[in-house]
Formats: structure tokens, C-alpha cells, sequence
């Protein structure tokens, strides 16, 4: 799949190659973490820890070149798969050595203590999300099932371009799609898919994930001035997708994507609330729950989620492990528990073993011992 040039230039980039489509790379929240500066926003929305998070992805191609996407132009893309197929239990083995070689250095930092370094060689989790399209892996369902096994939590990103994939795809933790326009002009210029009916691909796919019975998420990448438009439109693509969950993120103005859009296509924190409040106006089911401002990201839940005045956003991570090896009858309610921190407001959530926060979280995420 990928030539000696691109191989040596992922490689500088501290991406680790497994296999002969794989990919590991350490996530920035991971390190962040580790030095007690604070988790990811899947830490505040869902509970993850994220300094025991793989990032990583089954397939380095991609049926889409997305105009906001890190990715060069010289990363493979293709509508099929050509290449040789991996096995799934050399896939799992590897990634988690590749993860634990790339965190050697912070065994040795002095802002890491030595508990949480040696929790980050228990993998709980796993983002299967890093480049690429991950879900074309055609043992995908066999991978799944060794993080089920294992107890890694799966969260798994795809672009909507593989409707019968999502069709076909055993439980996993948190299912995403990424709607990235509101409607089929904008999203070819945005996207810029390979697939001539990739418009169709995509309603396709909503409504097989309306199909999903446990947790779903649809993410909007907000890009300033050229698809934060159309909320009700949006919202028509939401609704047949019928998500758990929705992220409303801002657009970074990083890597390769500098090559194709400017500072300016990226939007504040207040802008992207700004378009979450517009979005809400035409989604009567759904209600903002959180922010995490370092990622100028917005979580908003179907309303069901709340009880008694307090929302279940984060996951019960034994509980869905639990019912996963039992098989797939069971839905996103019986794994859910009470989010800690909601609302809206000027704090952040750190993790530090020297503050009485960390005490907090400690209570909350009971399977891990900081």
C-alpha cells in the first residue's frame, strides 16, 4: 500500500507502520495526560482515560481526500481494497507494542509519575480513527471482537462512504459518522470523494446507522466560511441518522490541510457554539450537555439521556464488555452512567495527582487507579 518515500515520511512524522495497512500513532492528549495536563474531550463527554488510549487505524487509505484532513495529497486513496489482508490477531499484537515503544521516553520524564506510565501499558481503550478509513479493513469484525475480548473499548470513525461496512459491523463502544456539509454540492467540494454517487453513500449509511442499537455518534468538523451553512439541512442528515450523540468541532489548521485552507477557515470556540445554537433550533430532540474548549468541540445527547435532572453520557466500560461477549442484543441504555461535569463555563478538567480533582474522577472511573 504504501511506497519506501511515504513509508519514511509517516515514519518522521512518529507514525509507526504495522504491517501492510496499519497504523499507530501516539495521540497528543495521551502524552498530556501522562505529564497530568489534562484528557481529551472523550475524557469529559464519556469518561475514557485517556493516557491508556491507542490511536490507530486498520487501513492508511482513503476514499475521500477531505480538504480539512491532515493527510498529504500523497497519502493513498482508493474505492476498493488491493492490497494483501492482514491477519487480525498480528494487527492487535502489534499496534499494542508499537503504542508501548513510542511512550518509552515518558518512563523517564520527570512530570510522569510512575503509576500512570505503567497504566498506560494497559490499554483500555482504542481510537480507531487516526488517518484513513478504517472500517474498509475487511477483518474488521474480527479485530473488533479481540478488543471486546481484551476489554479495549472501540471507537471507530468512518466518512459514510461504505454504507454496507457499517451494515455489517459487530458492537463496538461508540460508532461515529462524519457529515461534512449539508448537502451534496458542498460536500464534494469539501470531501472531495472518489465515489461518483458518494452523496448517496452517505444517506445510505445514516440509515443503516439508525439501524445500530448501541451507541452512535454523528461529528460535524465546523470549516469558517465554508460549511457552517444550512443548519436545518444538517439537521435533516442528523435526524435520519437518529445518533445517541452529536460533536460539533471546529476545523484545526494543521498539517497538510494548511496546503489547502488558510488560518481564517478556523473558527473560535464562540463560533462554533454560535452554529451548535443555531443547529438546536431545528433538533428539538437533542440538548447541549458539554465543551471542551482546548478542542473547541460541543457534545449535545438526545434528551432521553437525562434523568432526574442529571445526564448519562459517560459509559459503564465493564458493563459493555460484559454484554459484547454475550453477543449483540443489548442497547446504548444498559451501559450508561452519570456524566460528572455538564454545562457550559470558563473550567477545564485537569488530571493531577497533587489537586483534589483528581480525588473527583478517581470516584468516577472506579476500573481505574491513578
Amino acid at each position: 500500500m504504501l511506497s519506501k518515500t511515504a513509508r519514511d515520511e509517516l515514519e518522521k512524522q512518529h507514525y509507526r507502520i504495522v504491517g501492510d495497512h496499519s497504523a499507530v500513532k501516539t495521540c497528543g492528549w495521551t502524552k498530556k495526560m501522562l505529564k497530568g495536563e489534562g484528557g481529551c474531550y472523550k475524557l469529559k463527554f464519556y469518561g475514557i482515560m485517556s493516557h491508556q488510549c491507542m490511536q490507530m487505524t486498520t487501513s492508511i487509505s482513503c476514499a475521500n481526500r477531505c480538504t480539512f484532513c491532515w493527510r498529504g495529497y500523497k497519502a493513498p486513496v482508493s474505492k476498493e481494497w488491493k492490497w494483501q489482508v492482514n491477519d487480525p490477531e498480528m494487527i492487535f499484537e502489534e499496534s499494542k507494542k508499537a503504542h508501548e515503544k513510542l511512550l518509552l521516553g515518558y518512563g523517564g520524564n520527570a512530570k510522569v509519575t510512575k503509576s500512570m506510565y505503567t497504566q498506560s501499558k494497559d490499554i483500555k481503550h482504542v481510537a480507531l480513527s487516526l488517518t484513513g478509513e478504517p472500517i474498509i479493513y475487511p477483518r474488521m469484525n474480527e479485530l473488533i471482537g479481540m478488543f471486546n475480548r481484551d476489554g479495549i473499548s472501540t471507537f471507530l470513525v468512518t466518512n459514510a462512504q461504505y454504507a454496507e461496512q457499517i451494515r455489517d459491523l459487530k458492537p463496538i463502544t461508540q460508532l461515529y459518522i462524519s457529515v461534512d456539509a449539508p448537502n451534496k454540492e458542498l460536500l464534494k467540494q469539501v470531501d472531495v470523494p472518489l465515489f461518483p454517487d458518494y452523496w448517496e453513500r452517505l444517506n445510505q449509511s445514516l440509515d443503516y446507522m439508525r439501524q445500530k442499537k448501541q451507541r452512535t455518534c454523528i461529528r460535524l468538523t465546523c470549516i469558517r466560511g465554508i460549511n457552517m451553512v444550512e443548519p436545518e439541512n444538517y439537521a435533516a442528515l442528523i435526524e435520519r441518522g437518529n445518533p445517541d450523540f452529536l460533536e460539533v468541532k471546529a476545523y484545526m489548521f494543521v498539517g497538510a490541510s494548511r496546503e489547502r485552507l488558510s488560518m481564517d477557515n478556523m473558527p473560535s470556540h464562540a463560533d462554533v457554539l454560535a452554529f451548535t445554537k443555531q443547529l438546536t433550533k431545528y433538533l428539538p430532540d437533542y440538548e447541549i450537555v458539554s465543551e471542551h474548549k482546548p478542542s473547541r468541540v460541543f457534545m449535545l445527547a438526545k434528551k432521553k439521556f437525562k434523568r432526574n435532572g442529571k445526564w448519562f453520557t459517560w459509559i459503564d466500560f465493564p458493563k459493555y464488555h460484559e454484554l459484547a461477549l454475550q453477543g449483540d442484543d443489548f442497547t446504548t441504555e444498559d451501559y450508561l452512567k452519570v456524566t460528572p461535569k455538564t454545562g457550559i463555563d470558563d473550567s477545564e478538567i485537569k488530571v493531577d495527582e497533587k489537586t483534589e480533582e483528581l480525588e473527583f474522577w478517581k470516584a468516577q472511573e472506579n476500573q481505574v487507579t491513578i
